[in-house]
């Protein structure tokens, strides 16, 4: 706070009119200082309508302050959507508490801006010409290397203009106003001079109904239009998980998430061929674990029955081992995959050890002597432990190597989750009810779907996780 009553209010106001406001905060309609004959009146309502740049507390712009290493930054970071939760920088001079250091961090880790050999960044310093030049070309992949190069590519793209010497002015300051052109030209292409035009030769198709068609990449723009499932568009370019497409002959940008390089058709099609295995296991008369009157075989096959509620709405094929209260042996468990043509094998169990452990965990066998994918198991079983203690907020115990029959014999990619102890009271309260039991098919499902998308790269399934507003758990690392 001392920091902040040692500033001028003037430079205050410089700080929060061009970054230091939370993208929740409210906007002014206008700014007093931004009236109708502006020259960048257009580029800078642009940015304040996405809330990537904004006004001071009194709705003022200051068109014509100088932007510092910090605000380019917060800027840019908005723009392509970085994480700008504030953290700790590898700079000396941000700390965790700086308002852009979140924006910073993300930006020096795509290598978009960079520090000084001293290990400071100087967030303070003003931003040149140059400078800004070859932000933007990083941070939207123009691919310039040198301040020559990014000038004369924002030139050709119809960004910026040169001075009236005849030169960039990469040495000279850059002002609030000017910074908001280019960094809106930067991002839309239809606000740019006459110059270099995107090429559309990406095709891609729309994976779900009533998609709306934006005048930016994100939902604080207004609607163009709306695409339904299967539409074809062409993309020029993509800023952060938006793309800038052409259709219909209008040009504007939707979300990456639901455009696919196949048509839905043809990714049902290929997914129609994939052959999911759901293992509930036990089964009358072995009832398994037990605890607090609840028997393991109950808690998976209700489980598993669920799971299969969730396959039956996608294009998957699939199979049960079994479906009803009655005991499957271990070796026509896998008999029965192989039979079936499975593709992937997931069995569904309770655990127990004296009421004192508790959380899931998740297994498969690391032998290729025996099962071949071990890779592809170990992967499955992640992705499923991921899920499962994201939506029971379950303790994590982790993936391991288990020497289980169904896992050792089987010959596709497999996995034994353990859903939770059922003999220990919270884990057994949660596999009691049936909104968790729920809850965890939906996760089982959603590790299921993880795995084709990261592991067998099949994108194009997006749709899928859209149906149940979700999104791809993180890629393995």
């Amino acid at each position: 706070m001392k920091r902040f009553l040692l500033m001028s209010i003037l430079s205050l106001a410089v700080i929060v009119a061009f970054s230091n406001v939370s993208p929740k905060s409210t906007y002014a309609s206008t700014f007093p200082d931004v009236g109708d004959s502006h020259r960048a009146k257009d580029e800078i309502y642009y940015l304040a309508t996405g809330k990537i740049a904004n006004g001071d507390q009194n709705g003022y712009f200051h068109p014509d302050k100088q932007v510092t290493r910090a605000e380019a930054a917060a800027l840019i970071g908005r723009a392509i959507q970085l994480n700008g939760e504030q953290k700790r920088t590898e700079f000396t001079d941000v700390g965790s508490q700086h308002f852009a250091s979140g924006y910073i961090q993300e930006a020096a880790d795509k290598k978009i801006i960079t520090g000084y050999s001293d290990g400071s960044f100087k967030p303070n310093a003003p931003v040149a010409r140059g400078e800004m030049a070859l932000l933007i070309s990083r941070a939207f992949g123009y691919q310039s290397t040198t301040i020559s190069s990014a000038s004369a590519q924002l030139i050709d793209r119809g960004i910026a203009q040169g001075m009236s010497d005849g030169s960039f002015g990469t040495t000279q300051s850059i002002k609030r106003s000017d910074f908001s052109v280019f960094l809106s030209r930067s991002i839309n292409a239809k606000m740019r001079l006459a110059g270099q035009e995107p090429t559309f030769s990406k095709v891609q198709y729309v994976t779900t109904d009533n998609l709306n068609f934006r005048e930016g990449p994100s939902t604080y723009y207004s609607v163009l239009g709306s695409f339904d499932k299967g539409k074809e568009v062409k993309v020029g370019y993509e800023i952060g998980e938006w793309a800038f497409i052409q259709a219909d002959g209008i040009e504007g940008f939707v979300h990456t998430a639901y455009l696919s390089s196949k048509k839905v058709s043809d990714i049902e099609d290929l997914l129609a061929d994939k052959t999911i295995i759901i293992d509930p296991g036990h089964g009358y008369p072995d009832n398994g674990a037990s605890g607090f009157g609840l028997n393991e075989s109950f808690v998976v096959l209700d489980t598993g029955m669920r799971v299969k509620g969730y396959l039956e709405k996608s294009p998957f094929h699939f199979a049960m081992t079994r479906e009803s209260d009655k005991k499957i042996e271990l070796q026509d468990r896998v008999t029965f995959a192989r039979e079936k043509g499975g593709d992937i094998f997931v069995s569904i169990h309770a655990n127990s050890f004296n009421g004192t452990a508790h959380g899931t965990e998740s297994y498969y066998f690391q032998s290729a002597a025996y099962n071949p994918y071990v890779n592809q198991s170990k992967a499955l079983a992640t992705y499923l432990q991921n899920r499962l203690v994201e939506s029971w907020d379950a303790f994590d115990r982790g993936e391991k190597n288990g020497n289980f029959h169904v896992l050792r014999e089987n010959t596709m990619p497999a996995s034994l989750v353990e859903l939770g102890f059922i003999d220990q009271k919270e884990d057994n309260a949660k596999l009691a009810s049936p909104s968790y039991r729920q809850k965890a098919a939906k996760a089982i499902y959603l590790g299921i779907l993880d795995y084709y998308y990261h592991y067998e790269n099949l994108k194009g399934i997006d749709y899928l996780y859209q149906e149940l507003q979700a999104a791809p758990s993180p890629k393995l690392h």
